[in-house]
């Protein structure tokens, strides 16, 4: 697994030169290990070379390798990065130290719901469909602000930023740089944005989180 361990140092030092050739502070950007569909001996190596942030699209395959890592790696910070179904809300909540994928007012209650029942608090980041996709989640830019004021403002949930994922067949820097300007439209600091071909472009346009899965891991054999 050196491998990994050494892709994991180079997508660093991207990450370093990208922030430091726009005069950014290298460490305000949060690199997030996308680590789905990979189980936990995959994981491992890259805990062990001191990564401690991780993305998980599916709530289901994170309860059944999250728990164990945990117990030998207790300052692990996960996130959710994928779509979360209203029903698995209970399951996600203990789970995920971060919620990426906020995307409607039904999902936005049911958290503010589940938060007030059990006092746990995971920082939520709304996901914003900056290419007005039909088949892709997340708010379309036009309504952006009406729903950070609904979940921040009137539900009172623990919002810290966007979140985005560009058209694959579009340059993603427009996108990025229309995240950024919502952001601080609406007082938000966080800016989730940017994978694996492209997280150099988003830190240098401000991103605050890239999640970079296929950099570090390898190529995912889906099942």
């Amino acid at each position: 697994m050196g491998g990994v361990t050494e892709n994991l140092a180079a997508v660093r030092s991207d990450i370093e030169t990208a922030a430091k050739s726009v005069d950014r502070d290298p460490a305000r950007v949060t690199l997030i290990a996308v680590s789905k569909t990979f189980d936990a001996d995959a994981i491992r190596p890259v805990l062990q070379a001191g990564q401690r942030v991780f993305g998980e699209n599916r709530v289901q395959e994170a309860e059944g390798k999250w728990p164990q890592l945990r117990a030998e790696f207790p300052d692990i910070q996960l996130h959710l990065i994928g779509p979360l179904q209203t029903n698995k809300v209970k399951q996600a909540l203990p789970l995920f130290d971060v919620i990426q994928t906020l995307d409607r007012p039904k999902l936005a209650r049911m958290l503010a719901e589940q938060m007030e029942k059990t006092g746990h608090r995971p920082d939520c980041f709304i996901q914003v469909n900056t290419g007005e996709e039909e088949q892709k989640a997340g708010v379309l830019p036009a309504d952006v602000d009406t729903f950070v004021a609904l979940c921040r403002d009137e539900l009172g949930l623990p919002v810290v930023g966007l979140m985005c994922i560009p058209p694959v067949d579009e340059q993603p820097a427009p996108h990025f740089a229309l995240l950024s300007k919502m952001a601080d439209r609406n007082g938000l600091e966080s800016l989730s944005m940017g994978m694996s071909a492209d997280y150099q472009t988003a830190v240098m346009l401000g991103a605050t989180h890239v999640r970079v899965g296929s950099a570090i891991f390898g190529k995912r054999d889906y099942p």
